[in-house]
């Protein structure tokens, strides 16, 4: 079924590409970010996660925007470049810088300059603050060394008692107030360390500059527009299939004969041939016609020949009919008129809409149902057999068409007579 829309409405699917393609360029502008780098900063020193949270979010802040907008020039402001600039927290306490722009070299210039004012930034602000706690750190670090001083002293003193040769309960003490102090020492130096690395929290570092960007960040203007012209061609194309599953129009001979209530006499195959007045979307599209209709291998002066029309209208009553085609059923029309031709005065044409069908008070006795295969769902052809049966007219049976194109053209060659046509049967 795949491949009889494809054959049938290729044209329909290549406008649909066509504009999905045109679509998803013209998404570009909103979709795709341009070009893409990143620029990173170390923390040095031992932090929390929240710590760096805050870090991230002071990166994007109105203040470093605006610096860095005032250095790059161009017309833009912090505001203009807040859509532009994106912070994450990654391992190591490194804060990630994430920058878009229209151009590679933009692109770079805007990473370095963020993540430059974003150190001159969190350093002033680290250093205004702590201004007060630097010489209260310094005279705890200088406290902490005259502890350390004295105690090791104190261990100098004792070691020369203890290790005097005996062995009294004054030396034991001794060693256990010796042991004691060597503890005091060890935590003395871990507080100083750790006020030494207190002391260098403020410490920022640029890791490198941006790395320019070789091409685009995806989703490209070209990866957009081929992906605007897949979506759209499956949008067809899975459109197509949901309607065909969909479509309730009868194609099942038996079918047809019970919602008419009469026997189904003939199945011609035609040539399907576009109306009169066809617009040029149509005459380009040919979407106007059924995408399903079957292709036969013969050629199209072999098909529809007045032979079978002359054998129907001889197993017709000898009785006034009318024939009946929907109005919207081009092939079920002409078929309808080549029938009255051929019955001469037996029959009259008549075409009645298929949502509302209205039958005049005839002379007539019966009537005959032309429609096209799968034109008519069984409501409407329920509806038909009602108007009929209201109009005082049984139905004496159907004629329907079925819908074919040929394969193969014969060139040069006319299409065959009435008369040779009846030759070819004697």
């Amino acid at each position: 079924m795949i491949g009889q829309v494809l054959r049938g409405r290729w044209r329909t699917l290549v406008v649909l590409a066509v504009l999905g393609a045109l679509v998803g360029a013209g998404s570009s502008v909103i979709l795709s970010p341009g070009y893409r780098t990143t620029s990173s900063v170390l923390l040095q020193g031992p932090r929390e996660a929240d710590e760096l949270l805050t870090q991230a979010e002071v990166a994007t802040s109105s203040v470093v925007l605006d610096r860095a907008a005032a250095v790059l020039g161009e017309g833009q402001t912090g505001a203009d470049l807040r859509d532009k600039v994106a912070t994450s927290v990654a391992q190591g306490n490194v804060i990630t810088i994430e920058t878009t722009g229209e151009t590679a070299e933009q692109t770079q210039r805007l990473a370095d300059q963020v993540a430059q004012e974003f150190v001159k930034y969190s350093t002033q602000i680290i250093a205004g603050s702590a201004d007060a706690a630097v010489q209260l750190a310094q005279e705890r670090r200088e406290t902490l060394r005259q502890q350390v001083a004295q105690t090791n002293q104190r261990i100098s003193e004792l070691s020369a008692k203890v290790n005097d040769g005996k062995t009294t309960v004054e030396s034991v003490q001794l060693r256990t107030e010796l042991q004691s102090l060597r503890s005091s020492i060890e935590s003395a130096m871990s507080t100083l360390n750790a006020a030494d690395t207190a002391s260098g929290l403020g410490n920022m570092v640029v890791l490198g500059s941006a790395e320019l960007p070789s091409s685009a960040a995806a989703p490209t203007l070209p990866q957009l527009a081929l992906g605007g012209a897949a979506l759209f061609f499956l949008i067809g194309l899975f459109g197509h299939l949901f309607t065909a599953r969909v479509d309730r129009r009868l194609r099942d001979e038996e079918e047809i004969a019970a919602a008419l209530g009469g026997p189904v006499l003939a199945t011609f195959d035609v040539v399907d041939e576009r109306p009169a007045g066809t617009s040029l979307r149509a005459k380009i599209l040919r979407d106007d016609r059924p995408w399903n209709i079957p292709r036969v291998d013969v050629f199209a002066d072999e098909i529809d020949t007045v032979v079978q029309y002359r054998r129907l209208v001889s197993r017709l009553p000898h009785r006034r009919l009318l024939v009946l085609a929907a109005a919207d059923d081009h092939a079920g029309q002409r078929a309808a008129e080549r029938i009255a031709g051929f019955a001469d005065r037996w029959c009259d044409v008549v075409t009645v809409s298929p949502v509302r069908p209205v039958l005049q008070d005839t002379e007539a006795e019966g009537v005959l149902v032309v429609s096209s295969l799968g034109s008519r769902s069984a409501w409407e052809l329920v509806g038909i057999a009602e108007a009929c049966a209201d109009a005082g007219l049984s139905v004496a049976g159907a004629v329907l068409t079925r819908p074919v194109q040929p394969t193969r053209g014969r060139s040069g060659a006319s299409t065959p007579t009435d008369h040779e046509a009846l030759a070819g049967t004697q």
